[in-house]
């Protein structure tokens, strides 16, 4: 059978599938393997208990199973939810934002690949441009969302070590060149894979540049304000009129309704509308359906703040001592947890890849994520992506502490041999 460039490109090597089909492989033949390398969010009794009831209810209610299974969507998304979400956003944070500054996505997937899609690539006068990450490393998933070839770009990091065993990244401000050709600055805030937080100056100066260079600046909030807020420090949610704003249910705990929101300008919201109508005809209904009630009563932020974020942060901090303590004299350096659901561990001149490492680590039971896939737009290989490895902390106590020791012991291993 013969692929259009598209069917090339999306059948072809993929560093998310690779991995996530690698992933579901090795669970399905080792049941005992500890999987620490999945996005999978952590199994939280009591907010599990509160979406349950909220579903029930629904179901309950006269017309609910229709309401829930039998219409389409509107193209933006259902109309009383984006007003609920708009007046959210205006009463918590001051935004100047209405119903027609937010849409509905199937998931922060769906909804980068849509817009990062109308926004990069190759345009009608025979120009070409391209996102740009002003902080690497970033998300895995966003290396293979373009549809153009050469559609990443990325600036270094400045690395700060902090002390003997924690360091963390922030953006080089100067050496971040803008060239003619940028479309678009994209971060996570929180950063997958590290857990990194950028600070309030550092997306107000970002946000700065990108209105200076007439471009927009793409946060992704999967992880962060103002839901599921998995943030450790003090913060300060932020849209303007030029930031494309991406927040999801997913991390909440309700990855399976494949629900996201776009908070961004009119302009830009209708755009997106248009486009994902033909490319989905529509959403889903079971996410916005539950979110309609956590937003109703903003019982969602009670959610997040008093929930979901302190049991992260607790088993962030528990499971960094476990390491630092396993670890000992090997040159170990982890990202400072400063949010969602990972530690980022660097193995200073590593005797392996990260790569090969992660294949050492899944032979001997325990799944993580190799670090190089997570550079995408860097011009140059660096040494530093071959020695990362991202590991999840949202496994009950004793996989994760098992996890780690046999993480540990394999390393110790490699610098032993070396």
């Amino acid at each position: 059978m013969k692929f259009s460039s598209f069917g090339e490109k999306y059948t072809g090597r993929s560093g998310i599938v690779d991995l996530m089909a690698d992933l579901g492989e090795a669970l399905h033949t080792r049941p005992d393997m500890i999987s620490m390398g999945g996005g999978n969010p952590a199994r939280i009794a009591a907010v599990e208990k509160i979406y349950k009831e909220h579903l029930v209810q629904l179901l309950e209610a006269p017309d609910g199973a229709y309401e829930i299974l039998g219409k389409y969507q509107s193209p933006q998304g259902d109309e009383r939810l984006l007003k609920q979400l708009a007046a959210l956003l205006r009463d918590e944070y001051g935004w100047p934002v209405t119903d027609r500054n937010v849409a509905i996505s199937n998931g922060g997937q769906s909804a980068f690949y849509v817009l990062s899609n109308l926004l990069a690539g190759r345009f009608s006068d025979g120009t070409h441009r391209q996102i740009q990450f002003p902080l690497v490393p970033e998300y895995l998933g966003y290396a293979d969302a373009g549809l153009e070839a050469d559609f990443f770009t990325a600036t270094k990091p400045a690395i700060d070590i902090l002390d003997d065993h924690i360091f963390k990244y922030r953006v080089d401000f100067d050496n971040l060149v803008v060239p003619d050709t940028t479309a678009a600055f994209c971060v996570s805030r929180p950063t997958n894979p590290t857990g990194n937080v950028l600070t309030d100056a550092e997306i107000s100066q970002l946000d700065k540049i990108a209105v200076a260079n007439d471009i927009p600046l793409i946060i992704d909030g999967a992880y962060g304000t103002p839901f599921p807020n998995i943030i450790f420090n003090e913060v300060s949610p932020y849209w303007s009129e030029n930031t494309i704003l991406l927040l999801s249910l997913s991390k909440l705990g309700l990855p399976g309704v494949r629900t996201g929101f776009i908070v961004a300008s009119e302009a830009l919201i209708q755009a997106y509308a248009t486009a994902n109508t033909i490319l989905n005809l529509a959403c889903g209904n079971v996410g916005p359906a539950i979110a309609g009630r956590l937003f109703e009563n903003r019982e969602v932020l009670t959610i997040s703040s008093k929930m979901i974020m302190p049991y992260y942060r607790d088993r962030a901090l528990k499971t960094m001592e476990l390491f630092i303590e396993a670890l000992g004299d090997i040159p170990c350096y982890v990202h400072k947890p400063e949010g969602a659901i990972f530690l980022w561990l660097w193995f200073q001149q590593l005797p392996v890849t990260s790569a090969r490492l992660y294949e050492i680590l899944k032979a001997a039971g325990v799944l993580i994520i190799p670090g190089h896939d997570s550079f995408a737009g860097l011009e140059n290989d660096w040494a530093h992506a071959h020695e990362c490895i991202r590991v999840s902390y949202a496994q009950d106590d004793a996989q994760v502490r098992k996890g780690v020791e046999i993480i540990a012991r394999e390393v110790r291993k490699l610098y032993e041999k070396a």
